[in-house]
């Protein structure tokens, strides 16, 4: 059976990029932004162990190439969409990323009948509807001690509550702090 699972960061007031999608005051996410700290990895490492396949959505696709180095390197990629076309894939990519044009329920068959067994889900509208098709298992939230004011939320309408078991909160020297999440069957 798969399991999907989110690890995500959010700014204090809860966005997950700038109201144009720049991901700049994330720590390590960009040359001209926040550095990260020296050898840190937030538990991002351990995350992607258990890990077999990432989703996400064309806009986080396109956002995500900038990366240096490449954070899902060794992993077959999935992108949500249905205008991304396959030769807009880096050549260098191409082995590992594929495109899926939806919908979600037809996804989530392939991948229960490829045996995968763990789903990264990453980007904000991806996350929102594997929420609202009450899919997602595990929830990491790292918060980052800055406001934005304005930006891309992680969370948005939901069609009933949805009811999670705090497993941990784990601050760190940077100012970071983490908490994980297990989704109340």
């Amino acid at each position: 059976m798969s399991a999907f699972h989110v690890f995500i960061a959010t700014s204090l007031d809860g966005f997950i990029a700038r109201a144009d999608g720049r991901l700049d005051w994330l720590p390590g996410a960009s040359a001209d932004g926040v550095p990260a700290p020296e050898g840190e990895d937030y538990g991002f490492d351990a995350f992607m162990a258990d890990i077999d396949v990432v989703v996400m959505g064309r806009v986080t696709f396109e956002t995500v190439q900038a990366l240096d180095p490449w954070p899902y390197a060794g992993r077959r990629m999935v992108v949500l969409s249905r205008t991304l076309p396959e030769q807009a894939i880096p050549a260098q990519r191409r082995a590992d990323v594929t495109v899926h044009p939806g919908p979600l329920p037809a996804l989530v068959d392939d991948l229960r009948a490829q045996g995968v067994r763990g789903v990264y889900v990453d980007g904000g509208q991806t996350v929102q509807a594997f929420l609202r098709a009450g899919l997602i298992d595990r929830l990491i939230i790292t918060r980052v001690p800055v406001l934005l004011g304005r930006g891309l939320p992680l969370f948005g309408d939901l069609p009933e509550d949805l009811w999670w078991d705090h497993v941990e909160t784990r601050p760190f020297p940077s100012g970071l702090v983490q908490s994980h999440y297990r989704r109340r069957r």
